[in-house]
Parts: C-alpha cells; structure tokens; sequence
C-alpha cells in the first residue's frame, strides 16, 4: 500500500497525504459484528472530564474483532479486507464452513480469498495462521498476541507492527516488541504469524485541523500560553521559558518523561530489558 501526496489545491492540502486504499475490498461493515460506541469526551460516569482533548469527532461504531479461540482447527476464507474507524491496521472479515463470520486483524499480505487457520497443535508456518510461540520458529514476526494463555491478545495489535521471536526456553519465549522491549511470553500464548498491516500508516500527513476533529481529539493548547491561575508554566510578559526546574502538568504534577508504571509490578520479572 501507498502513500498519495495530495495536490496543493488548498493550504489544508499542501502538506496533506493519504493511503491508497485500492486494496479494500469493501465498504460496508458486517452489521452482526457492530456494537454502538458511545462518545464519552473524555468524561468518566460521574460526568467529570479525566482525560483532556478529547470530544467530537464523527459517529462510528465498534467491530468486535474475534481472536479465533472458539475455532481452533477450523478453516476460514478471507471474505474481505476492511477499514476501520476504531484503529490503525485493516480488519480481515473471514468465514468458516458454517457461514459464521469473525473480524480480525488483518496481516500485511493476507488478500481476498486466501484460507487462513487457528490451531494448537501443527499448522503450517503462513501468513494470518495462529499458533502457541511454542509451534512457531525462531526469527519469525508475529503479532496480536495473548499476554496470558487463554486471555485476551493485548500485544502488537497496532498498524505496521510485529513482535520476533528470538529464543524459546523452557516454558517462555523470548520476544522483541516494537518498542525495543525484550519480554517473556508463556510458550502457550497464541499469535498470528506476519506483520500487522497498514504499514504505511505512520507515514501519513493529516495537513489540517480538521482531520484531528473527525478523530475525536480536540486542541491542546500549551502552559506557557496561559494565565498562572490556570497552569504552572503560566504567567510573564511576552514569550517567556516556563520559570521551573522540571516540566509540571495544569495540577502541579511532574510532567513529560516521568515513570509512571508502578514499581514492583507483577510482569516485571518477565521484562529482560526495558523499551527505549
């Protein structure tokens, strides 16, 4: 898939591209696998805002994206590659003997057509084929994968992504995440073999405000422009540093590059070496 710079026939254009999109096969979602996604803006149940820049944004619904754990050893046909709303890479829309069909995420190179499997014991080494890292070879990507076995697939799930396989002892494999994090998966979590797809996702230029708005995030306007009543980097005649030692959020905490995982968390033991 490509990128298209767009013609600069307006200024929101001029730095704006956009993905080539010849290659999905469809418009239309599959109206059994909807769920209505309601527009919280940011907002929790008491009303109150807890995340900000968030609101708007144009309607969409949710696809329940299945991870194939209810058809192990069954045979599915690729109906469809899709977009959608919700997040960055492609869905694949596949059917089984039954005429049951089942969103999920689609690899880079899974095509129209194509049969693709989930199997716990042997199955062939191809791309959209999900497999225990156990049955999986050294140095292959994966993605969408279980953080335990049996749960649900919370690792490299995002467009462009892949996890390899670097070695696989005893009762854990050992991964390279996207982030440069080597970690320690059990050799019974399944993944789908290949990379995500949607690879030139991160090349894409969205030109103009607007395009942010229909993503559902609002302005973010920074410390030093405010009013010292209403952020700690506020305040001073003209442009000014923010007049601290360290980066601080609206409510005085430590911003930008502080840790915020908590210490002593139970997976840590399965962290061989930290991201970055």
């Amino acid at each position: 898939m490509t990128v298209n710079i767009l013609k600069p026939t307006t200024a929101g254009r001029r730095q704006a591209s956009a993905l080539d999109r010849s290659e999905l096969s469809r418009k239309a979602p599959e109206k059994s696998l909807l769920i209505i996604k309601k527009i919280q803006g940011g907002r929790n149940n008491t009303g109150k805002i807890t995340v900000r820049h968030q609101g708007g944004g144009h309607k969409s619904f949710y696809r329940i994206i299945s991870d194939r754990s209810n058809a192990i050893d069954k045979a599915a046909k690729v109906v469809a590659i899709e977009y959608d709303p919700g997040r960055s890479a492609w869905l694949a829309l596949i059917k089984y003997a039954d005429n049951k069909v089942e969103y999920i995420i689609a690899p880079a190179g899974l095509k129209v057509g194509d049969e693709i499997s989930a199997s716990k014991s042997k199955l062939d080494i191809a791309v959209g084929n999900r497999l225990p890292l156990s049955k999986i070879p050294v140095g292959i990507m994966v993605h969408d994968i279980e953080i335990q076995p049996g749960k649900s697939s919370f690792f490299v799930r995002s467009a462009g992504t892949g996890a390899i396989i670097q070695s696989i002892e005893n009762d854990y494999a050992q991964l390279k995440l996207p982030s440069g994090e080597i970690r320690k998966f059990s050799i019974e979590c399944m993944a789908t073999i290949g990379q995500a797809s949607n690879v030139d996702h991160e090349n894409v230029r969205l030109g103009k405000a607007g395009k942010k708005r229909w993503r559902g995030i609002r302005p973010s306007v920074r410390g030093k422009a405010m009013n010292p009543v209403d952020h700690p980097h506020g305040g001073g005649e003209g442009h000014n540093p923010i007049g601290l030692k360290h980066p601080k959020t609206p409510w005085g905490k430590p911003a930008l590059g502080v840790k915020t995982r908590k210490k002593g968390k139970y997976s840590d033991k399965l962290i061989i070496r930290r991201r970055g």
